[in-house]
């Protein structure tokens, strides 16, 4: 590294409820943050279907960019990173072809069922790697194709969301990998679109941009974006595209004998592999196969998190306000281990009342009903410790190694009582941060390609020198033991 020379990065990091532009200056061996813009990511409703606004979005990037012009800061490029699976449709003109739609809409209920007439699922899985969600990218276009929909004939190029943003910058279209393998249209091992899924949804390869890798240029501002910001001919970097690619660079391990949780609106929970684990196990578990930022796998599951209570909290907000902070301290009052959900029954991927959809699975599992705040956070975060425990068992049986130590990475990591919640649960240390694990890999990615950090294990001892950890131990296993076991239970009924 040049240890005298200061270079600054912007990562714009979106995910699938706020949107944040970070400045990250890297000196040495370490690295300098600070917050440029905030701003939401408001899904759309409009005739019962939910889009994203990606103007919006495009405008927040502007923004962020003319606070960049406005404060005299220099930068060497920037990079954007997002949510998972979710895609913009373009014609030949270049020019979207309407609003994308949000993966929550619920008319892939039942996409994947459909889709496996077609093809079998053992195949699907065979192929890809890639976790049956029904939300996943192939099973969108799939349902957009058995819709009708009146775009789909004249799709000329599909582009992922971080990379419809990156076009809307430059004027240059690209597939970044790791926000493609999310896709369930990859091969994880040739790394190329699978023609086989594309043929079965009237789609070729032609219809997305070049693949790259983490590190590439995509190209420079285009002239309207640096008359809008006042910047000049700035790079724009494919970083890793998936925010949790990008999250999980930054883990700050100091081997490999870890699993890594990256907590936000969802949890993702895995370790890394240095080739696609796809087997008769891995499918009945129904873990993914994504793509890595420095060409590994991460072998991951995904998991209902956050979500969980960002919903409650609009409800509550509905009588009055309530921040994060008072919802745990009501949590940590309530009495322990009164009721217990499966985070991920489909009951909580998108019910019209969070509050009334965990209330209905209480009553139908013949469980204490949870009513105050406290009582549903309390039931919510000690679900999720659990859920937690029942992955990480599953993930230990794949590993070829021992699993000594869980990260927790991402906004969760800042939630000390989950923390200790999942220490307990799980048995094992956690090492909770950063809580801005993703800006900090996409950053850190900008300075590979800057040639000012050499690999994967540089950028991981940069993570440990400039961030606080906080390490939580297990003291309660046995209680939690005994818990889990009523846990159990109540997954398999519902």
């Amino acid at each position: 590294m040049n240890e005298g020379k200061l270079v600054s990065f912007l990562a714009i990091d979106i995910g699938a409820s706020s949107g944040r532009a970070i400045l990250g200056t890297v000196q040495g061996d370490r690295l300098e943050m600070k917050e440029i813009n905030r701003f939401t990511n408001p899904m759309v409703e409009v005739n019962g279907r939910l889009y994203w606004d990606l103007l919006h979005l495009y405008q927040q990037i502007i923004e962020s960019l003319q606070q960049v012009k406005f404060h005299n800061l220099s930068i060497s490029s920037v990079g954007i990173d997002t949510w998972g699976v979710d895609f913009v449709c373009f014609g030949k003109d270049g020019e979207p072809l309407r609003a994308p739609y949000c993966y929550r809409n619920t008319n892939t209920f039942g996409a994947p069922e459909r889709f496996f007439n077609t093809i079998p699922k053992e195949e699907v899985y065979r192929r890809t790697g890639i976790q049956i969600m029904n939300f996943n990218t192939l099973f969108q276009l799939d349902t957009m194709l058995k819709e009708e929909s009146s775009i789909y004939p004249v799709i000329d190029k599909i582009l992922f969301t971080p990379d419809a943003l990156s076009y809307l910058l430059t004027g240059k279209m690209v597939t970044e990998y790791t926000i493609a393998s999310t896709s369930q249209l990859i091969d994880p091992y040739t790394k190329t679109f699978d023609p086989v899924l594309l043929d079965a949804i009237q789609l070729t390869d032609q219809h997305f941009a070049p693949l790259v890798f983490s590190g590439n240029k995509i190209g420079n501002l285009s002239t309207s974006a640096q008359r809008l910001t006042g910047l000049q001919d700035i790079a724009v970097i494919a970083v890793a595209g998936h925010d949790t690619a990008s999250a999980v660079l930054a883990v700050p391990a100091e081997n490999e004998r870890f699993a890594y949780l990256s907590s936000g609106t969802w949890s993702l929970m895995g370790i890394e592999s240095e080739s696609p684990v796809i087997n008769d196990e891995t499918f009945e578990l129904n873990f993914t196969n994504e793509g890595g930022a420095d060409g590994s796998t991460r072998l991951l599951k995904n998991i209902c998190g956050m979500w969980l209570i960002e919903q409650c909290k609009k409800e509550w907000e509905m009588e009055q306000p309530i921040t994060y902070e008072e919802i745990v301290e009501s949590a940590n009052r309530a009495k322990p281990f009164q009721c217990f959900i499966n985070p991920d029954s489909p009951c909580f991927a998108s019910p019209r009342s969070m509050i009334d959809a965990i209330q209905e699975y209480c009553i139908q599992t013949g469980q204490f009903v949870p009513k105050t705040v406290g009582e549903i956070a309390r039931c919510i975060y000690e679900s999720l410790a659990l859920r937690y425990k029942q992955v990480l068992l599953n993930l230990q049986k794949l590993a070829g190694y021992p699993i000594e130590k869980l990260h927790i990475i991402g906004g969760g990591s800042k939630n000390n009582m989950l923390n200790r919640f999942t220490a307990n649960a799980i048995g094992i240390p956690v090492i909770a941060g950063p809580s801005e694990a993703t800006a900090i890999g996409n950053i850190l990615l900008q300075a590979k390609a800057a040639g000012l950090v050499k690999d994967k294990k540089m950028i991981r001892s940069i993570v440990r020198a400039s961030t606080d950890l906080e390490s939580f131990l297990p003291d309660q296993k046995e209680q939690w033991s005994i818990s889990y076991q009523k846990y159990l239970e109540v997954y398999k009924t519902i």
